[in-house]
């Protein structure tokens, strides 16, 4: 895992040169952003569970996926559905910090896909859920912090489709 600060400087030091002037623009934006992303990360902890509920309902709860013969009916999946989407919040709230997806490929989608279809989850489903967590969480921390935060979890829905 990197954070911005590393990613930039680690591919300058790659090819052997100085930070030029887009690697300092990067840095620069990256500082720029830093209050919003921090205070967008205080607010979805201090919020993560009302978040996930919201979400849950407005894009899981009264689907076909939870009633009776549905993917999610037994409460053992759904209770692992939920879970999973909590991970995916903290997930992205941790990437946003750090201004970098790659601890989304370590830490999440490494496999996921794979283990979803084995285990029969809806990935469909799943990635609405997610898409109901981005909705959700912009509106409590902003627009542009909900974008940023956007971007995070865009990448895991993209992992997973």
């Amino acid at each position: 895992m990197q954070d911005a600060i590393t990613a930039v400087i680690n591919s300058s030091d790659v090819q052997g040169k100085y930070l030029d002037a887009s690697s300092l623009e990067k840095l620069k934006a990256y500082f720029n952003t830093g209050e919003m992303r921090v205070r967008a990360a205080t607010t979805i902890a201090a919020n993560s569970s009302a978040i996930i509920k919201e979400a849950v309902a407005k894009s899981l709860l009264y689907s076909d996926i939870t009633r009776p013969g549905g993917n999610m009916y037994t409460c053992r999946r759904y209770a692992a559905c939920i879970r999973d989407l909590d991970y995916y919040l903290r997930y992205a709230t941790y990437a946003m910090l750090a201004g970098d997806p790659s601890i989304l490929d370590e830490r999440v989608l490494n496999g996921l896909k794979e283990t979803y279809n084995s285990l029969g989850v809806p990935i469909g489903a799943t990635v609405g859920a997610i898409q109901a967590i981005k909705e959700v969480a912009a509106g409590l921390v902003g627009a542009d912090a909900g974008k940023e935060l956007g971007v995070y979890l865009d990448y895991i829905s993209s992992g997973l489709s």
